[in-house]
């Protein structure tokens, strides 16, 4: 710590990631143990949390995550469609494809922003707040196979066909290596099929991208 910095907001923050990497909550005597302070200051610390609705506590006094997590968390999109639009735009006109970034809402995959190139005769219509099941479409499959990519090597890109708009193939590329954001980059477009060309170039919007987040 530094003199510029506040301990007790560096302890309330130290809080939530603890909570925010546990499905089953933590006891005020664990928090003690992993923060290296007395139960005194937990009970403080997380008494003011509530008071923000950012943690809440069970009957059986394990603290949680609370609902105003989520409500910041809502503003966290339109950070996220900024840093991404550069790439997109460079994908739609490099490709002549309408591009978009998904991120995960729920069990949905939620498309965030969408560039439509400029110069095409005609592309596929496909707006920002678009949403689809995940094992639906080349935004959410390419999310899921992520979820189960291991050790071994990162995810690749994955291509779909006819899954969301009859006659419309997709591409997508999942967001790797960036905290807390699960997404993809990807194109659709009026095709049978997805050119060869495509796969890799949404592949490296999506390291753009996530370079852009980090």
């Amino acid at each position: 710590m530094t003199a510029e910095t506040s301990q007790t907001l560096d302890r309330g923050l130290r809080v939530l990631k603890l909570l925010a990497d546990t499905d089953h909550g933590l006891t005020v005597t664990e928090l003690s143990n992993k923060l290296g302070v007395n139960r005194t200051v937990v009970y403080r610390l997380l008494a003011t949390l509530e008071q923000h609705a950012l943690v809440r506590r069970d009957l059986g006094g394990r603290a949680r995550v609370g609902l105003g997590v989520l409500r910041l968390g809502r503003q966290v999109h339109p950070l996220v469609r900024e840093a991404a639009l550069p790439a997109l735009r460079s994908l739609a006109e490099d490709i002549g494809a309408t591009a978009h970034l998904t991120l995960v809402d729920g069990s949905d995959a939620l498309a965030v922003a969408v560039v439509e190139p400029t110069w095409t005769d005609y592309h596929v219509a496909y707006r920002a707040g678009f949403r689809h099941p995940l094992d639906r479409g080349a935004a959410g499959r390419a999310i899921l196979s992520a979820r189960q990519a291991t050790d071994s090597g990162h995810p690749g890109y994955t291509l779909t066909h006819g899954e969301l708009e009859a006659g419309a193939s997709g591409a997508a590329a999942p967001l790797v290596g960036v905290s807390g954001v699960e997404g993809s980059v990807g194109v659709v477009m009026l095709a049978d099929a997805v050119p060869e060309r495509v796969g890799p170039r949404v592949l490296d919007a999506a390291r753009e991208v996530a370079d852009a987040l980090r």
